[in-house]
């Protein structure tokens, strides 16, 4: 019991702001990650782990069986759910994967302004280990359950500014990243038809009968929207 309550008490406790500039030290960091190749190649692995979550989650809230999630050593993702081919339900599935590291990344940008880093922390360890059980192939198992590994290190034996500069690194990550992949996404229709024709947004053009550039639009909206968002939320604009 009293673990529990000493836990209870770890993950409700605000933790003091950083400091500004120890703030945009850590989000020049999260942008180097994204921006410069060498880092992204590494980094774009948490934009594809929690892309693929967003599918899996609006399939199952959507009321589809979730087949299983594959993430590959060249950062692409695979996310099989079964139901109807068309329809709401396979609309909001595609929708969720491109939009996920975006409102993920604003909800732990507004759990920060409020203090909570250790809470979000869990929450995410939490997610991880939900999302353990339907990875399906050994890298996924690998990528997922290291990124575990991070987050309960931090989470238990990280002082309260270590804890406070991971999370908000992994937070400015996911909304730089998520911005980051939609250009990419632009970037990889234009020159592959292949591509093209298997997109997130191509798909969702065939189902709604929209052009794929419209979604593109719609995901970069949104994307540079949560990522303005969020920073005004943690104080930086």
């Amino acid at each position: 019991m009293d673990v529990l309550l000493g836990f209870w008490e770890q993950i409700t406790t605000r933790n003091a702001p950083l400091p500004l500039q120890a703030a945009w030290l850590t989000v020049a960091a999260a942008a180097a990650l994204v921006l410069v190749p060498a880092f992204w190649r590494q980094s774009r692995h948490v934009i594809t782990l929690v892309h693929e979550g967003g599918h899996a989650v609006a399939a199952t809230l959507s009321g589809r069986r979730l087949g299983g999630i594959r993430l590959h050593s060249d950062t692409s993702g695979l996310t099989v759910s079964h139901g109807r081919p068309g329809g709401p339900g396979m609309v909001f599935t595609l929708l969720a994967g491109y939009l996920a590291p975006s409102f993920l990344g604003l909800g732990a940008a507004r759990m920060l302004s409020l203090g909570y880093d250790v809470a979000l922390l869990w929450l995410m360890l939490a997610a991880l280990a939900l999302m353990l059980v339907q990875i399906r192939n050994w890298f996924g198992l690998w990528s997922v359950a290291a990124s575990g590994a991070v987050v309960l290190g931090v989470s238990w034996f990280g002082s309260a500014g270590v804890q406070g500069v991971f999370a908000l690194l992994v937070t400015a990550v996911l909304l730089l990243g998520a911005v980051r992949a939609v250009l990419e996404l632009h970037r990889t229709r234009s020159h592959s038809r292949q591509a093209a024709r298997s997109s997130d947004a191509d798909q969702l053009a065939r189902l709604t009968h929209l052009p794929g550039i419209v979604w593109v639009v719609v995901f970069l909206v949104i994307g540079v929207a949560c990522a303005w968002l969020g920073a005004g939320f943690l104080g930086l604009v």
